[in-house]
């Protein structure tokens, strides 16, 4: 049952092979044999379980709850069961969920048969406890989470890549919508001309149910569309001859693996011998798009962060020598180096001598980069096709050896532009490294295309023949995996 999809596992529910609460429990039981992956930081499983029996109620009445609300009671008002709340980067900044208050994020597929082999031939390998590659960022926990079997799909955030990025690593499907498609009310805020709430689920179909439920106007959040959203079935007919497929030319950056490579070539013969026409394109800004980003996230999150002084929210220092003393200690304690480094970065920036040199000078490149996509979608592009990251995951001990700032710009590169331009995005599993882990292709669309947006990438997903469900072919072979105890390196 833990290997099926969410529409699947919809259908079993109702045929009555199994019920909500005998679900329910066999996921909170794959939680706890999973906790090596610490991609949960609270399990609520007294809510989950109430919650369970309450749509056992609900089938057996027929009852159809209404929409309404914010992304977690959108779901809830439709009858998911929330199974917990899942790890991630401090307050969002991250591209590995290697800076939480709770400890690291471990990628599931660190403990595949292949994966553990191919280090076992490696001369400089560490010691077993810290072999293991990481989810990527910042929403890692939900990505470990959906691959890793314990739940069918989970939210995330995307301010520069925080879902995709963490998608593309765990071997998922990771849904940015454009902004102002989902509400952002309830989403502690970063970047707020940049956060999307963001779908992980183990296939295509999934992430546009998902989207069905949680799209629409929000009266708590202004930045939310005012028209009304339809939610879309996708075909499972699929004709992609009439499209048009851009390939930026600017995304063969440094440092993209020649494994990525040869996927992204694939994809784009693959739909060329389908019938559609597959064009080289040019976004001429994308080479100052990381350092725009990183001048207008960080002046954005100096800004939002500020609210965190320890009279008004978070949390107080018992320091009470001045209020000056009581600040700066309650800060230092309540953020890690890396938030309060984009928070000292931000206020460099946002200085009355600097505001113009770099602020403003930020937002008119990023009016620029948005324009780049105007012009190649106004060309008659339909999407583009590009990586999703540079190659597969890396392992924790080297991830940590860069620091956060350098780490980001290269896990980001192919990610934030996006975010940028408000476009939406959605990576794709496509394959395996030579390493035995995921890599994934991105798909990137006009504003308020993701229908069109997700049945390419279904396409896409149908062709390649692979997704996260693929990680069950591997636990079939040797039962359900016991990743927490040594057994976990026979899979």
């Amino acid at each position: 049952m833990l290997g099926l999809s969410l529409r699947e596992a919809a259908v079993a529910l109702r045929r009555g092979q199994v019920s909500p609460t005998e679900l329910c429990q066999k996921c909170l039981s794959f939680i706890k044999e999973t906790t090596i992956l610490n991609a949960y930081i609270t399990v609520t499983e007294d809510i989950a379980l109430k919650q369970a029996e309450e749509a056992e109620k609900r089938f057996s009445r027929g009852y159809i709850p209404p929409y309404n609300a914010t992304v977690v009671q959108k779901l809830l008002d439709q009858g998911a069961v929330l199974m917990g709340k899942t790890n991630l980067d401090e307050f969002a900044m991250g591209s590995g969920s290697t800076d939480s208050i709770f400890g690291p994020v471990k990628n599931p597929w660190s403990y595949s048969k292949r994966y553990r082999e191919k280090r076992a031939h490696c001369r400089h390998v560490a010691e077993e406890d810290s072999d293991w590659v990481i989810t990527g960022g910042s929403s890692g926990g939900s990505a470990a989470a959906v691959s890793a079997g314990t739940c069918y799909a989970a939210l995330g955030s995307d301010t520069g890549g925080s879902t995709r990025n963490p998608a593309s690593h765990c071997g998922v499907v990771g849904l940015k919508p454009t902004y102002g498609l989902i509400s952002r009310h309830g989403l502690i805020p970063l970047v707020n001309s940049m956060d999307v709430p963001g779908i992980l689920t183990r296939c295509v179909d999934d992430a546009a149910t998902v989207l069905g439920v949680l799209a629409g106007h929000d009266p708590k959040d202004s930045t939310t569309i005012q028209d009304h959203f339809e939610p879309f079935k996708l075909p499972d007919v699929i004709d992609v001859s009439k499209l048009c497929i851009g390939i930026p030319k600017e995304y063969h950056a440094p440092g993209l693996s020649t494994e990525t490579l040869s996927l992204w070539s694939k994809a784009a013969d693959l739909l060329e011998d389908a019938g559609a026409k597959v064009i080289e394109v040019s976004l001429p800004h994308t080479a100052y798009s990381i350092v725009c980003y990183h001048v207008l996230c960080t002046s954005e999150v100096a800004s939002n962060m500020a609210r965190f002084d320890g009279l008004e929210y978070g949390h107080r220092s018992d320091i009470d020598d001045s209020t000056e003393a009581m600040y700066a200690a309650t800060r230092r304690q309540g953020f890690n180096d890396v938030v309060r480094g984009r928070i000292l970065s931000g206020n460099f920036f946002l200085l009355k001598q600097n505001y113009e040199h770099y602020f403003l000078k930020a937002q008119k490149v990023r009016r620029l980069i948005a324009e780049d996509f105007v012009k190649v979608f106004s060309s008659g592009v339909d999407v583009l096709l590009t990586p999703t990251t540079l190659g597969d995951a890396v392992p924790y001990l080297e991830f940590i050896q860069e620091d956060n700032r350098t780490r980001s710009a290269q896990e980001d590169v192919f990610t934030q532009c996006a975010n940028m331009a408000g476009l939406p995005a959605v990576t794709v599993p496509v394959g395996l490294s030579s390493r035995g882990l995921p890599l994934g292709l991105q798909f990137i669309g006009r504003g308020f295309s993701e229908q069109q947006l997700l049945t390419i990438a279904k396409w896409l997903e149908k062709q390649m023949d692979f997704g996260a469900l693929e990680f069950y072919k591997v636990i079939e072979n040797g039962g359900i995996p016991q990743l927490h105890s040594k057994s976990a390196s026979s899979l």
